[in-house]
This record gives structure tokens, sequence and C-alpha cells, in this order.
């Protein structure tokens, strides 16, 4: 892959800047994720006045690009890992909110649910050991997605200065580096570019493998 402009090996900091990409997306993710739960959770468990509560909160969030959410966050925190998986996990949480939402307010009709109430289950029971069990499979296939659409924003952080300095190295930033010398030194934006695509591309691969095998209804 040669070398940069430091005559720093391109292969050692693309392997490298891989382990804090792929760090970042599923940190980002989890978080999100952990955040989503509770969220929607509560929101289509109690109903009422924390559906509408929560929604709304949901709403306002969204009312703003994620990515320029993100940037405005970094802009005022210190530029580092941790603050960067939070700054993507600031926006991340609404989608994961409003599937886990839209799932209890199915499941929790269903007969299994009103079983468990009847035998005595106490609300907390019932959402632990039959409603989480059964939104699990929806919510890994949008995580495994969501790893990659982080991976993606984490990328243009860095390559706007905004996510991992140097001389750590990460994907984004090394297209930064590279774009002065695009004309006379293509590749060093080519494998960075590449690892991006190809990291995006095998986790929706992944994403649809998941949604075929978890939901039956994706096969027919």
């Amino acid at each position: 892959m040669g070398q940069d402009k430091l005559g720093r090996d391109i292969a050692s900091r693309v392997l490298h800047g891989g382990r804090i990409s792929l760090l970042v997306g599923f940190t980002a993710v989890l978080v999100s994720l952990a955040v989503g739960l509770a969220v929607g959770g509560l929101a289509g468990w109690a109903g009422g006045a924390w559906d509408e509560g929560l929604m709304r909160l949901a709403d306002v969030f969204q009312a703003f690009p994620g990515i320029l959410l993100a940037i405005a966050l970094m802009s005022v925190l210190e530029p580092r890992l941790s603050n960067v998986a939070v700054s993507l996990a600031a926006f991340g949480w609404v989608g994961y909110a409003r599937l886990v939402r839209a799932q209890i307010l199915s499941l929790r009709e269903r007969e299994f649910v009103a079983a468990a109430r009847a035998a005595g289950a106490g609300p907390l029971r019932v959402f632990a050991r039959h409603l989480l069990a059964n939104l699990l499979s929806p919510v890994i296939v949008e995580a495994s997605f969501g790893t990659a659409g982080a991976i993606v924003a984490e990328a243009g952080l860095s390559f706007l200065g905004l996510g991992i300095q140097p001389p750590e190295p990460s994907w984004g930033a090394m297209l930064a580096e590279g774009r002065d010398f695009l004309l006379i030194a293509p590749h060093l934006t080519l494998f960075p570019g590449l690892a991006i695509a190809l990291t995006v591309l095998g986790l929706n691969i992944l994403g649809d493998g998941l949604r075929d095998l978890l939901d039956p209804a994706a096969r027919r």
C-alpha cells in the first residue's frame, strides 16, 4: 500500500485505524441501543403521558440532522475517542427508541403477555422475560445497520478534524491527510476509502443476513 508523506506504512495505519473506527462504531451503537431500549421500552409499556412526552423528546432530536448535531457537540468537547462515541450516540438512540416502542405496542397485546399477567407476573418481569426476548431480533438487525452508519459518521468527523486526532490513525483522518496529494499520490486516499467502503458493505450484508435469519416473514 506504500507510505504516506512522513514515510509511515499505509497498511499498518489502515489496520490500526480500523480498530479505532470499529471500536467507535460499536461503542456508539451500544450506547444508542441502551438509551433507545430504555426510552422506547418505557414509552411503549407505560403509555399515556410517558409515551407522549418521550416521543415528543425523540421528535426534537430527530428534527436536527444527526451529523450536524455531532459536529456541534464535538466542537465544544475534547476530540477524543469516548467523546466521539457519545456525540454519535446523542442522536443515534432515536431510531432504536421508535423501533422498540413500535414492537412493544404490538407485543403487549399478544396472548402470552396476557397469560403472564394472569399468572401473577409483575410489569418488570413481563417486560424483561417476555417482551424484551421477543423484540431483540429486529433490534439486532437494526444495530448491524447502525454500526455501518456510525463508522461513516466517525470517518466524517475525523475528516473534518473533529474526531480522532493525529498521530493516532483513523480512516477519516487518513483521507483528510491524503486529499492534498490526490493527483500525485492517490494511494493515500484509495486504501482508507476502500477500507471504509468494504467495512460498510460487509456490515450491510451482515444486516441483510441477520434479517433473513431472524425474521421468518423476510424468508417468504
